[in-house]
């Protein structure tokens, strides 16, 4: 596995390793002793799977206040996502910053997306399948958004389109009226 930095302190892309013959392929997409050797002490206790059927869906950005809060490793099995990781981690020298990136079911990257950052995906195509592995279980009383065209944040979105929203994101807050207890340094 090969674990690459991003400009947000803590969000990483994780390449896996692909093993292929004429059979097809093999990979490992979480070992815990690769991620320990990386400095990674994680304890994953559930799976998740989610389905979006139209193209433009947009899940996000989705965030639990400590101590309930979820590292979150993501990957996309069908299809294709732009996922992003927000620092939201109150006097980080990157607090409101995004970093974005293209997950596919063919280029197998991951992006783990530690406590301390809100995380939303937007689908590139119909019938998207995304899988992300959460190190703490669903609070609904810890559960937040922020809106997904927060204007100080100001993230990219790949497809100018108006997004398939749930709505409970339709009614996220902005990040400067956020709930949020995060500070950097006290993860």
């Amino acid at each position: 596995m090969n674990f690459i930095k991003t400009k947000l302190s803590g969000v990483l892309i994780i390449e896996p390793t692909i093993f292929g013959d004429h059979r097809g392929w093999f990979t490992e997409n979480y070992n815990r002793e690769s991620f320990g050797k990386a400095g990674l002490d994680l304890k994953f206790i559930q799976d998740n799977h989610s389905f979006s059927a139209k193209k433009g869906t947009l899940r996000g950005l989705h965030y639990q206040l400590a101590p309930k809060s979820q590292t979150k490793l993501v990957r996309c099995t069908k299809g294709s996502i732009f996922d992003v990781a927000v620092d939201i981690r109150k006097e980080s020298s990157t607090y409101g910053e995004w970093f974005g990136i293209e997950l596919t079911a063919e280029n197998k990257k991951q992006l783990l997306v530690p406590k301390g950052f809100a995380h939303a995906f937007m689908t590139l195509e119909d019938n998207v399948e995304v899988q992300y592995k959460v190190d703490e279980l669903y609070s609904p009383e810890n559960d937040r958004g922020i809106i997904w065209n927060d204007l100080d944040i100001a993230i990219e979105w790949p497809l100018e389109v108006e997004p398939t929203l749930s709505s409970k994101d339709e009614k996220a807050s902005l990040l400067k009226d956020a709930d949020n207890n995060f500070t950097f340094g006290a993860e």
